[in-house]
């Protein structure tokens, strides 16, 4: 018996998703007296994970595999359960975490529980606590079936460092045929991607332009932080559509999220809703944004956010 963990990559490097589905899954392991398995696919470091609680890291090395394809990573998983003989698969909400996770429980006949946020409050009956109504409100789900998949929130549980003695298998699962082929892939590189950031700044059409997101991303550059748009700046053009978050874009449960000259659509606020901390610049007070924000500056985003990069700037400087 064990908990099996699915590790995510980027150009062979871990996420820091899995590093949290690692610490979440050793925990669920300890509360269950089981072990921990990681099943990663073309990882350059697998040890990397027994710092997070890996016991076992089933290594997959494949070069057929570098592109993300749901029904064959579903598959593979389903191999690693049968060969593990798991009793909990973790999977990261990531977009692909999203996309395969329905399909691992139907090939391995399992319940599934998406956008979990805690350990299990029970394990017999097996409850597990998540969001629910666009992250609005939450709810206790068991799943009674022998075999049981999770689908782990962002930033719900944290990492955490808890370094086990483990050990690395190559693994060499059969990898099935599928209709569908990747003609091209487009990735962004040297900046910090929405999935993985821990501070979003984001703009919307108060920004009157395309012209003006040169402070957006200076500000995001201090902070270390991803940036993002709106759904109507990305319809106009003005920004690529893999920045638009919301309800029907991607999905932001970052720590931090600012948010400049966004009115704050019910579908936007939806998407945005499991950040932690969320803070607006508007000059409108009465934009529905301040209602959800845990901070707001009523003001124009001209004035304010070049001031704030300045503070920036100089708080940064003093603690070199």
């Amino acid at each position: 018996m064990s908990v099996l963990i699915l590790a995510e990559t980027l150009e062979g490097k871990f996420k820091k998703s899995t590093f949290e589905a690692t610490s979440y899954g050793k925990k669920v392991a300890e509360l269950l007296g089981t072990t921990t398995v990681v099943l990663a696919i073309n990882a350059t470091n697998p040890s990397e994970l027994y710092t997070y609680g890996a016991e076992k890291v089933l290594n997959v090395s494949n070069e057929n595999l570098k592109t993300f394809n749901a029904k064959v990573y579903a598959n593979i998983i389903q191999q690693a359960v049968e060969k593990e003989n798991a009793q909990i698969v973790i999977i990261d909400a990531s977009a692909n975490g999203l996309y395969v996770a329905p399909m691992v429980a139907v090939n391995i006949n399992a319940g599934y529980a998406s956008n979990v946020v805690a350990i299990p409050s029970s394990t017999t009956p097996f409850v597990v606590k998540r969001k629910a109504f666009s992250s609005k409100g939450f709810n206790n789900t068991e799943i009674n079936t022998d075999v049981k998949v999770i689908g782990l929130s962002k930033n719900s549980f944290g990492i955490i460092e808890n370094e086990v003695a483990g050990t690395t298998e190559d693994f060499s699962p059969s990898v099935i045929e599928t209709t569908i082929v990747s003609e091209k892939i487009e990735q962004t590189t040297g900046t910090v991607t929405i999935a993985d950031a821990d501070i979003v700044v984001s703009g919307g059409r108060g920004l009157k332009g395309p012209e003006n997101w040169g402070m957006v991303e200076e500000l995001a550059q201090i902070l270390g932080a991803a940036t993002a748009c709106s759904k109507p700046v990305s319809d106009l053009g003005w920004r690529p559509h893999s920045e638009h978050v919301g309800q029907t874009g991607k999905p932001v449960a970052s720590n931090l999220y600012i948010a400049i000259g966004i009115s704050g659509a019910i579908q936007h606020l939806a998407g945005i809703n499991s950040s932690k901390v969320k803070v607006v610049i508007n000059t409108d007070a009465e934009a529905p944004f301040f209602k959800a924000a845990d901070y707001g500056i009523v003001g124009d985003a001209f004035e304010v956010v070049p001031k704030l990069i300045e503070k920036l700037k100089e708080f940064k400087t003093n603690n070199i």
